[in-house]
């Protein structure tokens, strides 16, 4: 497990300087927290590539839950759904927070991804993605709230989070509210569940009010409730 993502960590490096390479004349675009890139529907050609920032992928359900599909952070690329040709976007993305981005159409993305021999790579990792984003679909409609708070937590520590001796730190200030939209729940039921998980362990804030995540011990106690 540690040899691959060794290999993803060292993928992902590769492609984002491919595309910093790549977008280093393009104009850029600067997103204020909670703007949104573009709607569910929406007609967008483009993959676009993170400069600064984070980024949410979601759905919203037909009984208005969030689904998260994702969250990407700087270096990183979101919207190549772009290239299934479908024509329409199948996602929301939303800034989390100041956010800088910029326009790659998709015919220059395919270039630069086949310039750089990093077609293999990104099929892989692609795969992965769509593999994350299928459960996190499956988790709206088949685990309960708590199950589903932990297992965003769990995201927002593999995709957000930094080493500690024996966690991820996530340096985000997030709110009971954007967990709760996040999520799919009120804000009262994330209070009751965040207050469980750091009553058995599973989570801590620091002095920063940075949020301290337990993986081992909080993927344990998934499996063991569900």
């Amino acid at each position: 497990m540690i040899q691959e993502n060794i290999k993803v960590d060292r993928f992902k490096k590769r492609m984002s300087e491919s595309l910093r390479r790549e977008t280093v004349h393009s104009q850029a675009s600067k997103f204020a927290k909670y703007d949104q890139v573009y709607n569910y529907g929406d007609q967008d050609a483009t993959v676009y590539f993170i400069e600064s920032g984070q980024i949410k992928l979601f759905l919203r359900s037909p009984d208005d839950k969030e689904c998260l599909l994702a969250i990407h952070t700087t270096g990183e690329i979101f919207g190549e759904l772009c290239l299934s040709g479908l024509g329409v976007r199948q996602e929301t993305a939303t800034a989390m927070e100041t956010t800088v981005l910029k326009q790659i159409p998709s015919s220059r993305f395919i270039a630069r991804l086949s310039r750089d021999s990093l077609f293999e790579g990104y099929v892989q990792h692609l795969a992965v993605r769509i593999a994350d984003q299928l459960q996190a679909i499956a988790n709206l409609v088949t685990v309960d709230n708590e199950q589903r708070l932990g297992q965003t937590l769990l995201t927002l520590a593999r995709t957000l989070g930094k080493e500690d001796p024996h966690s991820k730190r996530i340096e985000l200030n997030l709110t009971d509210q954007q967990l709760s939209e996040m999520v799919g729940t009120t804000e009262h039921q994330i209070g009751v569940f965040m207050q469980r998980f750091r009553n058995l362990g599973l989570i801590e804030t620091n002095k920063d009010q940075f949020l301290i995540i337990e993986e081992k011990k909080l993927g344990a106690y998934l499996a063991q409730i569900s």
